[in-house]
């Protein structure tokens, strides 16, 4: 029954289309857009302070 469950929770995410220009390239952005760079790069910086 799970597998089932998931398997329509998945198929039913398939029509989901973003529009076009999300990300730091396209025409506009929001900023939850780019919250995993942002992410990303605090952790980067984490790592480089605890190594320095």
């Amino acid at each position: 029954m799970k597998n089932l469950a998931l398997l329509l929770a998945a198929v039913a995410t398939l029509p989901a289309h973003a529009h076009e220009g999300h990300g730091l390239a396209g025409g506009h952005w929001h900023a939850t857009d780019v919250l995993g760079f942002v992410v990303v790069a605090a952790i980067a910086v984490a790592i480089w302070w605890t190594r320095k």
